[in-house]
């Protein structure tokens, strides 16, 4: 027996030995330490499961043919044995985990992808992160991430609309593969995105792609050429062709450039690096202006079609100083100029020449350039975190974007004195708005800076006539007279928003009644329906500024007032594009959910909610609790309300059985009105003047002190109107001593109650004292009956209206021809029933009257 098992150890042996020389002769040289050792360990996991097979699975014959075996395996070995590379081993790995992931995305089984497909995937990120190290990432690979995340998004998609919801396990493993899915794919944002833009060409065989990259990049050996910074080598593009950059050929390029825009597969980072050798090699103006148009419009394609992402900072700073490069020359070569309907030169061989008195015309915008860099720096803003320095060094680049935007301006000032050009209105009024929405929302001290910065680095030999150097020390008048501008020669949404602006800045700078008038005077409350999202959004922030800035002046009702309808609703950071709030059980797709995200607002032009949230409470404390005691203690006056979502705070908070010290800003505003409600004025002064967020106003004593003011008159109004049914004369002095007032300032509120009919009593100014008034005291009864009566009546006058709404067009009808009866022979509410003798009236000379019809029947009935 000995001797057959020392046969099968000796072939196993010997074709190990044979495996590993064949290994070492095919893949030595270009293997690491970490593929070798793997490559052993899978080599000894072959040799054992093989010896396995042939130990005790084997008996009978076969054992005894064992060598028989052995020696037509090691005479075949050349033929059967195939020795894998790391390579493809993990690419096998890779193809098991893919199905994996399909199988389980075919079922929408999150909690399997998020447990046993993790550890796999984990494992299969450091492998395909060795690849990567040694070769390009696997498309196989770049698919499955995307097509993962694709399928993630459609699953959280499809969760916001429908009501059915996935159970908690499938749910929890959502959410746990949400967060990796999006971390591991940042590093492959540019492979998915080719990966997207065409999945078939993308998943084209590796070989073809190596082949096109070996002639687009392919350098060749040139004696004595010098092209570029590459010392004796030359570019050689498809084809084999030498890409020369010479100052005949930029047009040729910028051709094919141009032609290759928006088509598929197309390199606009190699497309940047060509236009940059092109600008080197310019030597004429015209090649110069020619090249940084098409420069500047390829480094915005960077992030063209994608609404997620937002042009880098390396790449905006860069498209701006190219822009300041091509305004420098155009200012310093009058003969050209730049316009948008310039028509298109078609030879390539030789520049253009224009006519004598004539300015040579090239297409291009510069008012575009301008509102493209304004909303690329708007878009990294917005998806920047603002509490990191990140955001404030990115606001820095504010200040070249309004110096870009001042010299854009006086650009198209100089086109627009020469008539033969018939350059449009519209260019200058598009520049003159973005210019005001820099400043409208601005301190005054800010604006200087920006505008005194911006003229210095303005060469001097140039001037505007609407804002000409130096006139503008005031930003009042800078903003009055960019609005003024507008007003004249603008129609519609321009003209409306400079106006929104205008109105902002005045409330802004607390000076309310002119901010009020312009609002009212506007009418826009009554056609800003008819707008765009942004006009409507600037709007609701306009009206909200209006009501702070009443709020600061001391006019409680008016601020409450104003504030009423955004504060009222809920859904401040909404209208005010601060934030988007997914509802519950809200329709809402993701196109409008991205489109509503594009619409938000930088953070540094945010609107402190709490501050909005805090002003609005307390003036509806102010105007609510003197209303409350009022009509508590009076039961014949009409209840009305003014803050619903106040009353309904306030409810809420009286119905908690234990109320402990207030933690945030409501909480101080109703402990304050249960205070207030109780006569406890100066425990309410307290807990709202110890409200922190009023830190945040400029002359915060200044508020609490104004504040602390207005509770002492709400709380002797509150006062008077709870006890007034308690006394027939109060001393004013009494009073005063009560909420520490001015005997004056008291006569003056109680003489304001009584002027107003809200305090049934008489002033004696001789004693000093409040007489009142005794009323005829109703009973319970009479109150109950009172109440009844109003309802009735109530509804009497609802049934008149459905009356009238469901014969509409037909009232006339049921009226007879001797004008008796009124309403279908029943007379008018003041007589029930004219004639009745003779059933309302004389009949018509036929003997026949006409009695409505059916509808008339029915009526009568």
């Amino acid at each position: 027996m000995s001797r057959f098992f020392t046969a099968g150890d000796s072939s196993s042996e010997s074709s190990s030995s044979d495996e590993e020389e064949l290994y070492s002769e095919e893949e030595a040289g270009h293997k690491s330490e970490e593929e070798s050792d793997e490559d052993e360990e899978a080599s000894d996991e072959e040799d054992e499961s093989s010896s396995d097979s042939e130990g005790p699975g084997k008996s009978g014959v076969s054992k005894f043919l064992r060598d028989q075996v052995s020696s037509d395996e090691s005479e075949d070995e050349d033929k059967v044995t195939i020795v894998k590379s790391a390579k493809d081993k993990r690419l096998e790995e890779l193809e098991s985990v893919v199905k994996l992931i399909e199988n389980a995305e075919k079922i929408n089984d999150w909690s399997s992808i998020s447990t046993e497909v993790k550890l796999e995937f984990d494992k299969l990120n450091r492998q395909v992160t060795k690849m990567t190290a040694q070769d390009k990432t696997p498309k196989i690979y770049i698919k499955t991430i995307s097509d993962l995340e694709d399928f993630m998004n459609e699953s959280i998609a499809k969760q916001k609309v429908t009501t059915k919801k996935m159970n908690a396990t499938n749910a929890k493993g959502l959410n746990a593969m949400k967060q990796k899915i999006k971390r591991n794919n940042k590093d492959y944002t540019v492979e998915i995105d080719k990966y997207r833009e065409d999945k078939g060409d993308y998943m084209m065989t590796d070989e073809e792609e190596e082949v096109i990259v070996v002639e687009r990049r392919s350098v060749v050996y040139a004696g004595g050429a010098d092209v570029g910074d590459d010392e004796g080598f030359e570019t050689v593009g498809r084809g084999g062709k030498t890409l020369q950059y010479t100052p005949e050929s930029i047009f040729k390029h910028l051709r094919s450039i141009v032609e290759s825009r928006g088509k598929k597969n197309t390199d606009r980072a190699e497309q940047i690096r060509i236009m940059e050798r092109l600008l080197d090699v310019a030597i004429t103006p015209y090649q110069t202006v020619r090249v940084l148009l098409t420069l500047i419009s390829t480094r915005f394609d960077l992030t063209s079609g994608s609404t997620s992402t937002f042009m880098s900072q390396e790449q905006w700073k860069l498209a701006e100083s190219e822009f300041g490069k091509l305004l420098e020359v155009l200012e310093g070569n009058h003969n050209m100029v730049v316009l948008e309907n310039a028509e298109e030169w078609e030879d390539d061989e030789k520049p253009p020449q224009p006519a004598p008195g004539e300015k040579l015309r090239i297409p291009g915008s510069i008012v575009s350039i301008v509102e493209r860099l304004d909303d690329e720096l708007t878009r990294s803003l917005q998806h920047i975190d603002p509490h990191t320095a990140e955001y404030i060094e990115r606001l820095s680049d504010e200040q070249a974007l309004y110096t870009n935007i001042v010299r854009g301006l006086l650009y198209v000032e100089d086109l627009q004195k020469d008539s033969k050009l018939e350059t449009t209105q519209d260019s200058a009024n598009r520049v003159v708005m973005r210019w005001l929405e820099h400043i409208y929302f601005k301190p005054a001290q800010v604006v200087n800076i920006l505008e005194e910065t911006a003229w210095k680095a303005i060469p001097s030999q140039l001037n505007s006539e609407i804002i000409p150097r130096g006139s503008s020390p005031d930003t009042a008048a800078l903003v009055q007279t960019l609005s003024t501008y507008l007003f004249k020669h603008s129609v519609d949404i321009i003209r409306a928003r400079a106006y929104l602006c205008q109105v902002y800045y005045f409330a802004l700078h607390d000076q309310y009644y002119r901010a009020r008038d312009m609002l009212l005077m506007s009418h826009l409350q009554e056609t800003i329906g008819n707008f765009n999202i942004n006009t409507q959004i600037l709007f609701n922030r306009t009206l909200v500024q209006v009501g702070l800035c009443a709020f600061r002046a001391n006019l409680v009702y008016e601020s409450q007032n104003t504030l009423q309808e955004i504060c009222g609703s809920g859904r401040q950071k909404e209208l005010l594009a601060q934030g988007v709030m997914i509802q519950r059980y809200s329709q809402v797709t993701p196109e409008q959910e991205r489109l509503e995200r594009q619409r938000q607002l930088p953070f540094h032009m945010h609107i402190n909610l709490e501050l909005l949230e805090c002003v609005y409470l307390t003036c509806s404390m102010l105007l609510e609790i003197p209303l409350l005691a009022q009509t508590g203690s009076s039961p014949d006056i009409k209840k009305r309300i003014i803050s619903k979502t106040y009353r309904r705070l306030l409810e809420f908070h009286e119905r908690q059985i234990f109320t402990g010290p207030p933690e945030n800003t409501r909480d101080h505003v109703m402990q304050a009105s249960r205070a207030l409600a109780a006569g406890e004025w100066k425990r309410a002064a307290e807990l709202i003047n110890s409200i922190k967020i009023w830190e945040l106003m400029a002359e915060s004593d200044k508020i609490k002190t104004m504040l602390s003011e207005q509770i002492q008159e709400e709380g002797l109004r509150t006062y008077l109107f709870t006890y007034a049914p308690f006394y027939d004369t109060l001393a004013v002095s009494v009073l005063g001593s009560m909420f520490e007032l001015s005997e004056r300032k008291v006569a003056a509120v109680v003489s304001k109650m009584i002027s107003h009919e809200e305090l049934a009593a008489a002033l004696d100014q001789v004693n000093s004292a409040i007489i009142f008034r005794k009323g005829v005291e109703l009973s319970r009864l009479q109150s109950l009956a009172l109440t009844l009566s109003d309802k009735a009546s109530g509804l009497i006058e609802a049934n008149e209206r459905t009356l009238e709404q469901r014969t509409q067009g037909t009232a006339n009808a049921f009226e007879r021809q001797g004008g008796q009866g009124g309403r279908g022979g029943r007379g008018g509410r003041g007589g029930r029933g004219g004639q009745r003798g003779d059933r309302g009236g004389s009949r018509t000379r036929g003997g026949q009257q006409f009695g409505g019809g059916a509808l008339g029947g029915a009526i009568k009935a």
